[in-house]
């Protein structure tokens, strides 16, 4: 008859094992109920003598009964590396590393998952190394491989980490996860880029009456946000609420008419807007994300010193006075300025080219419907 499997039983079998009496420790195993700690028991004493099968089923029995056991993960990745099934023992450390990261193990098993780190950390360079060769002997990492099969090579060997849209506020489903566009997918991009040094010289005309970009809204509580009421980000509204400025706007008219180029979405005090975007030196915009993956942002650069930059997503761009650089910013994105003078950009939003005018017109409707219910979205 058998007994309640208790600790204090696999632990008796487990010292018994240990001392090299394996016959009863076996015998004792057997007198206990079937479970993941028994057969974990188990297999700790066949492994003991050397019966590596054996080891191999009483494991497969542990996690039968419980698929998350974690000394028995530990245990079957262990078999399989002693068994030259690197494969296989990764899977089951992996998961073991998994189970362990979700519940706290205890500490008797610190070790163990030490091992497994290293093992798995042997494992990926091993992997690495090889997929590296066989893109190589393959071509693949010549200048001419296409930009996405070189992406996703990247990603493939861990040399770039994966990024997709992820807006705080309203996401749009089916659309293309590209965090930068190419200017030369917009007609009017040209004209706008065009207009730079009448843009620069209404920008100059301003005389400098930038306020920063994150400010205090008395209607709502203040953004956790390290750049609040700082002067390291400023702004100078163009459109603002989804109007003109009344000020800033009748100052700078080639640049007014260089945005009513571009298509840009119209949607309550949230769309249109515009803006002077200007970086101190010094200033770092901290990783964020944008409202909609329905828009893409547009930044002009103006004036660019050395060491800015922006990051979105896993791609990094610097801009280039003059040149428009168009992005997703729904992706996690960051900028800096690591240079000794400001750096300014014209900063406005357009529709994605790829949601079509009826699309267009019911997520107008959709987000004005929102904002009337009191939940306007505010950028980061």
């Amino acid at each position: 008859m058998q007994q309640p499997n208790t600790p204090d039983s696999i632990g008796a079998a487990i010292g018994l094992a240990r001392n090299r009496d394996l016959a009863a420790a076996r015998a004792m195993l057997d007198r206990i109920d079937a479970t993941a700690d028994g057969f974990t028991a188990l297999a700790f004493v066949e492994r003991q003598a050397g019966a590596l099968e054996a080891e191999r089923a009483a494991l497969i029995e542990a996690l039968r009964h419980e698929p998350r056991h974690l000394s028995a993960l530990l245990a079957r990745g262990d078999c399989e590396r002693r068994a030259g099934e690197p494969r296989v023992a990764v899977r089951f450390l992996r998961t073991a590393l998994a189970v362990a990261a979700a519940t706290p193990p205890p500490p008797a098993l610190h070790p163990a998952l030490r091992e497994a780190q290293a093992f798995l950390a042997e494992q990926t360079q091993d992997f690495t190394d090889t997929m590296v060769a066989a893109v190589e002997a393959a071509g693949l990492m010549q200048s001419d491989t296409p930009p996405r099969v070189a992406e996703a090579i990247d990603l493939l060997l861990g040399r770039r980490q994966l990024y997709l849209e992820q807006p705080s506020m309203f996401y749009f489903p089916g659309l293309a996860q590209r965090a930068f566009f190419g200017r030369s997918e917009f007609a009017w991009a040209s004209q706008v880029e065009a207009a730079t040094e009448a843009i620069r010289d209404e920008l100059a005309a301003l005389q400098d009456v930038f306020t920063p970009y994150v400010r205090t809204d008395p209607r709502a509580p203040a953004p956790a946000n390290h750049l609040l009421e700082h002067p390291g980000w400023g702004a100078i509204h163009l459109i603002e609420q989804g109007r003109p400025h009344p000020v800033h706007a009748a100052r700078c008219p080639a640049t007014m008419a260089a945005l009513a180029l571009a298509p840009q979405p119209a949607i309550g005090t949230r769309s249109p807007m515009a803006l002077f975007s200007r970086l101190k030196p010094g200033t770092h915009i901290a990783p964020h994300h944008g409202v909609f993956n329905t828009r893409l942002i547009c930044h002009l650069p103006l004036v660019v010193p050395d060491g800015c930059g922006i990051r979105v997503g896993s791609h990094t761009r610097q801009w280039r006075e003059g040149e428009l650089l168009i992005l997703d910013d729904s992706f996690e994105h960051e900028a800096w300025n690591r240079g000794s003078s400001d750096r300014v950009v014209l900063l406005f939003e357009i529709w994605r080219p790829d949601i079509g005018e009826e699309e267009r017109a019911a997520i107008t409707v959709l987000l004005a419907a929102v904002e009337e219910q009191g939940f306007a979205a505010d950028d980061d």
